[in-house]
């Protein structure tokens, strides 16, 4: 049951639905209860029992509940079918609108004081801000409803958890992304917290800086545990999401079928659920696999239907990184002077604060037309921004081929010195990737 309102509150409350119905005290008060009674209950001189409560909400016409704590009735249901249906528009890719949606439910969830109502608004929010690339208002979102949820059992905060990561990573801010993820799967498996939907959504989510950091061998462990524990997942969009990500792995390890045939699984179940957004990030995937395999015409297809989806959406961040992808594609093949338009078209929207490993694989291809070129000036430029955003963002996973380009640009132009240092550069990163930077790995959950 809801904390009921001081007597006061109640007193005032009282008095004013008795005089939008036209009652008198006595006739509030009969058969029960003395007019002196309900004149010192209005004045907020009594406390009044469960009982007196009943029965003045009988005579007033309204709710016990309401009565108590001033919330109309079936508020907080109705409250939580419109954070679905805010949660529906999000997921049509209408990241604005349900940002709205969501704000004027998080006001009215305060002003009832319904925590859980709250909470899921603010996630809500923090999932609008990513999309929309607000990554600074995302990360407020997700900790306020960490807050919110303070008391709660860790399980229940693990998705502000989790979002609070991913608005850090896509801010290129790796390694605390990796910290925040890889403690709360400690804390979860060694606390026997072993919460299926929790711990799957944490693993799925290391995966994409695990790889970004060279930490392959770490991301494939995490692959196979979000795979393990998916039968006992209810969520259908929550094994959607672990489909694409296991496909980073997949794709790694050459296992492109393998990633493919995950990747398909993921676009189906998010076509039957119609989530538009998810379903974005499927054709970009498969549009990577694609160009992995050297099928460059469909890899093509794929990215296009993925960034023409993100922009109807107005989804910029990531909009910005499929093209991205996108311009190698069509660097590869031969269309140069539209993926170097394309590369500068989205290099505003990207920075080291905001989406740094992607602006930094921008930067690298720019420097690989230049090179095409001849143009070992601007191609060198090109090279060094990219290796000094990768650098920042502890993303040492394209560190070691970054470096490699630099000192064979370096050695060409007769700077054999600068070549070597280049090159001794790339070999640090590519002897242990993702030791240098990762503690030990997180507990095992019980499979």
């Amino acid at each position: 049951m809801a904390k009921r309102d001081d007597p006061e509150t109640i007193g005032r409350r009282v008095q004013q639905l008795r005089h939008e119905r036209g009652l008198t005290q006595r006739q509030l008060a009969e058969p029960a209860y003395t007019p002196a009674y309900i004149s010192t209950l209005e004045a907020g001189r009594v406390r009044p029992s469960d009982e007196a409560l009943r029965h003045l909400a009988d005579r007033l016409g309204v709710a016990f509940d309401e009565l108590a704590t001033g919330r109309p009735a079936r508020l907080a249901t109705d409250l939580r079918l419109r954070l679905t249906e805010a949660r529906r528009t999000f997921a049509t890719g209408e990241a604005a609108e349900a940002g709205e949606q969501y704000a004027a439910l998080l006001a009215e969830a305060e002003t009832y004081g319904l925590m859980d109502e709250q909470a899921t608004a603010l996630l809500g929010l923090g999932e609008c801000a990513l999309d929309t690339g607000d990554l600074a208002a995302a990360q407020q979102h997700f900790e306020r409803a960490e807050q919110t949820l303070r008391d709660a059992p860790l399980p229940a905060r693990v998705p502000a958890l989790r979002g609070r990561a991913v608005a850090h990573y896509l801010a290129g801010e790796l390694r605390y992304a990796v910290y925040l993820l890889e403690s709360t799967l400690d804390e979860l498996n060694s606390g026997g917290l072993h919460d299926p939907d929790a711990l799957l959504l944490l693993y799925a989510s290391a995966i994409g800086p695990y790889m970004d950091m060279g930490a392959h061998a770490r991301a494939a462990q995490a692959a196979e545990f979000a795979l393990a524990l998916a039968p006992q997942v209810g969520d259908p969009a929550l094994v959607a999401r672990m489909h694409r990500q296991v496909a980073r792995t997949l794709v790694a390890e050459g296992r492109l079928a393998e990633a493919d045939a995950s990747l398909a699984k993921a676009a189906e179940m998010y076509r039957q659920l119609q989530i538009r957004t998810e379903l974005a990030n499927c054709h970009w995937m498969r549009g990577y696999v694609h160009a992995q395999n050297g099928d460059l015409e469909h890899a093509e297809t794929e990215l296009r239907a993925a960034q023409d989806m993100l922009s109807a959406k107005r989804a910029a961040l990531y909009s910005s990184q499929v093209a991205v992808e996108l311009a190698d594609v069509l660097h590869r093949r031969g269309k140069s002077e539209e993926a170097s338009a394309l590369l500068h078209e989205v290099l505003g929207d990207l920075s080291s604060e905001r989406g740094a490993v992607h602006a930094a694989a921008a930067h690298r291809l720019l420097g690989r037309i230049a090179e095409d070129a001849r143009d070992t000036e601007s191609a060198e430029e090109h090279y060094v921004r990219a290796l000094s955003l990768l650098e920042r963002a502890g993303a040492t996973g394209d560190l070691a081929d970054l470096c490699r380009l630099l000192g064979d640009l370096l050695r060409r132009t007769g700077r054999v010195e600068a070549a070597l240092d280049a090159y001794r550069t790339g070999l640090g990163h590519r002897t242990a990737p993702g030791t240098t930077t990762l503690g030990p790995a997180p507990a095992q959950p019980p499979l």
